[in-house]
């Protein structure tokens, strides 16, 4: 990722506001559909993080996600999944990450109205600055797989959580575990080292539980993930107003075609601190 993340370029909108509402309306998604698509195009890193937080969240339950409960968005990114912690759960955030400048972040809050409710933070995950038992909650949303693949880094993040508190995640994956050195042979031109980042449910779940520091309650694949990851991707490489976003889209969109769902997706994790 580019150390500056400011638009390189001015690119013109080829889909009105209208018609692009119309593209990322999803019935399965009703709390995302009720934020305005330019602004989720405009601050998007990755993948729908909106649309992967609104399928986490169920996972987590309203009494973790209750409101006034204290939440770290690890990872957040342009805060985008902060913002909507705050509007939809009453909760108080702590918006971290390490690429995005907080005070970008603070301006981008305090727009959509949440100065009160989201505190932005500059931390890199293996230094969070944190007391033990500070949140309710941990959520990571595309990002946990750039630093968590560790085996040592789970009881390390979860001594953050007051005890019985959850943590939960979605990042992409692998539907069943690589075998060999070499990815699959139709995703060979696409690939790109990172991927092996990429893991199934079943080896995070067997990661997450011998870490002896949460009991796992969900570990699973999400059904036609990759449908949406294409749809978002085509849709950013044509609308994003930074060029080295719109470039990372078209890649994806190639990738994801190629593998239409037989090996990349999605998961959600979520674990309770014993």
């Amino acid at each position: 990722m580019p150390d500056d993340i400011t638009p390189r370029t001015s690119q013109t909108s080829k889909t009105s506001n209208e018609d692009l509402t119309r593209l990322l309306t999803q019935a399965r998604y009703p709390r995302s559909n009720s934020y305005d698509a330019r602004w989720v195009v405009e601050n998007q890193m990755g993948p729908n993080a909106l649309w992967l937080l609104e399928w986490l969240a169920p996972a987590l339950g309203l009494d973790t996600l209750r409101p006034c409960a204290r939440v770290l968005d690890l990872g957040c990114g342009r805060a985008m999944t902060s913002v909507f912690l705050a509007r939809e759960y009453d909760v108080q955030v702590t918006a971290a990450d390490l690429w995005v400048k907080p005070d970008e972040n603070a301006k981008r809050i305090a727009e959509a109205g949440f100065a009160d409710r989201v505190l932005p933070v500059h931390a890199e995950a293996h230094d969070l600055p944190f007391a033990e038992g500070s949140f309710d909650a941990i959520v990571s949303i595309d990002a946990y797989q750039y630093f968590g693949t560790n085996d040592l880094y789970l009881p390390t993040l979860t001594r953050l959580l007051k005890p019985g508190g959850r943590i939960g995640v979605v990042m992409p994956a692998v539907r069943e575990e690589l075998e060999g050195d070499e990815p699959p042979e139709d995703l060979k031109p696409f690939w790109d080292p990172g991927f092996w980042a990429f893991h199934s449910a079943d080896w995070w779940r067997r990661q997450w539980t011998r870490s002896g520091a949460v009991e796992v309650e969900t570990a699973e694949w999400q059904p036609d993930g990759w449908k949406d990851w294409l749809l978002w991707s085509e849709v950013c490489a044509a609308e994003s107003p930074y060029a080295w976003m719109a470039d990372m889209a078209r890649d994806s969109v190639d990738l994801v075609r190629a593998d239409e769902g037989r090996t990349l997706g999605f998961v959600r994790l979520v674990g309770r601190r014993k």
